[in-house]
Order: C-alpha cells, then structure tokens, then sequence
C-alpha cells in the first residue's frame, strides 16, 4: 500500500467519482495540472489553503501508480 494512500477519496456522489484530495472537490488531475502548468508546491498550497504538503505528493504517488501498466511485446 502506498505511502499517501489514504489522502485520496473516491466517491460516485462527488466529482464524477473522479479521485479527489481527501474528501475535498480537489481533483487529483487538478493538482497534477497545476504542477504540470509549473507551479510550485508553495504557490498550491498558497492558493488552496485546504490542502497540505503531503497532498501533492498523494496525488503524485496516484499519477505514479495509475501509470504503471504491462507492456507486452507482441512478435
């Protein structure tokens, strides 16, 4: 089980059941855009007072692990 595991929420009756940072409406692909786009954990955490530090890297470690996939080479 991963590290920040439990900062991530799942629910059909919120966002779409689209995974969210603990509870919140705060979309993991959200904060994911926000790093992509360059912020800085600072300038998140700024502007979204509701979220912590070890939010972002939940919400990095899901990316992560949503990414893994097998790779069969086919012949």
């Amino acid at each position: 089980m991963s590290k920040h595991a439990e900062r991530i929420t799942i629910n059909p009756a919120v966002c779409g059941g689209r995974p969210v940072i603990r509870n919140t409406r705060m979309r993991v692909s959200d904060v994911l855009d926000l790093l992509a786009a360059g912020e800085s954990r600072e300038a998140i955490l700024a502007d979204y007072p509701y979220l912590q530090d070890d939010d972002i890297s939940a919400a990095l470690e899901y990316a992560a692990t949503a990414a893994v996939h097998r790779v069969i080479a086919a012949e």
